[in-house]
């Protein structure tokens, strides 16, 4: 039980790999890191038009997962012990299958496609392990993806109801960001699109959650620019709340700047200068929709839940 294992998150915009084993009693996290990587590939850079996985993207893709498996067989993990997962892009391209297929063969690694039920339930497992007790009653934990963002309703860790909407970073940033800086008119379409998919969200609510937390690498540079956090420290955004006037704050900050300006700030990691426009979009539409004051935010979601499922599986 103590073996080290894998967890590979194939996401929409960013490939993640955590090697970790348990950590045992005593510690706060219930995994010991022992190599973390993460990749911006884009791969459902396209997909909005074509329906497909582009050439370039599953190029991309492949350079980024032959990397993994070269860390993976330095680390003596083998594939029993490494659970990989993928999410909206490959569930929804007509060649998802064929591109899953061809990273085993030439990889070894074996792909799952998950639904977005089953997304939502392992972002919830993996940021409630990280979570203040009191954050995760009552909550409501949005992940923003490059194609699609899960709204997971939880009370105490348990999951109550679960959303998957068709609303994600390179989504709105292929179909409405046309200038830079980015207009007035370009960022509300973006909000006015992610607006559509709220009311969806509340359906059968009876009351507004306490707390809204926020995952994925959006959220994660937000706490990183406002902790003017460089290098990043994961257990610095763990649990770092940003109030609605800091949010404006760096909204107003971000939207003032060039997209190469962005790109030279050293807490936006290369290949988010653009995405989190789009991001900011999507995060003030929620917070307006349901009139929350904060949003926490936490660097653990699908990645650590996938590992801490595969742990069950195996124990």
């Amino acid at each position: 039980m103590n073996q080290p294992h894998a967890a590979i998150d194939i996401g929409s915009n960013t490939f993640r790999l955590l090697i970790a084993r348990p950590a045992g009693s005593g510690h706060i996290l219930p995994w010991k890191t022992m190599d973390y990587a993460h990749r911006i590939v884009r791969l459902g850079e396209g997909l909005h038009h074509s329906g497909s996985l582009t050439g370039d993207a599953i190029q991309r893709a492949l350079k980024a997962l032959h990397e993994f498996a070269a860390m993976l067989k330095q680390h003596g993990i083998s594939p029993s012990r490494t659970q990989a997962v993928a999410t909206a892009a490959v569930r929804e391209a007509d060649n998802g299958p064929a591109f899953c297929d061809r990273i085993e063969s030439e990889t070894g690694i074996h792909i799952r496609i998950i639904d977005g039920d089953t997304e939502a339930a392992l972002s919830l497992q993996g940021a409630a392990a990280v979570l203040l007790p009191e954050t995760r009653r009552n909550m409501l934990l949005f992940d923003i993806g490059g194609a699609s963002t899960e709204f997971i309703r939880a009370d105490d860790g348990n999951l109550i109801n679960a959303v998957s909407c068709r609303l994600g970073v390179v989504r709105l940033v292929e179909a409405f960001l046309k200038t830079d800086p980015p207009s007035d008119s370009d960022y509300q379409a973006m909000k006015a699109a992610a607006r559509e998919h709220l009311d969806t969200v509340g359906s059968g609510w009876t009351d507004v959650p306490h707390h809204l937390v926020g995952t994925a690498g959006t959220v994660t540079t937000l706490a990183a620019i406002d902790l003017n956090l460089f290098p990043y420290d994961a257990d610095a955004v763990n649990n770092h709340a940003i109030t609605s006037k800091g949010f404006y704050g760096l909204r107003d900050k971000l939207l003032a700047l060039t997209h190469a300006e962005r790109e030279a700030m050293a807490t936006i990691e290369a290949g988010r200068a653009d995405l989190i426009i789009a991001g900011l979009a999507i995060i003030e539409a929620i917070m307006d929709h349901w009139h929350f004051e904060q949003f926490v935010t936490v660097d653990a979601g699908l990645l650590e839940g996938v590992w801490l499922s595969a742990m069950e599986n195996t124990g």
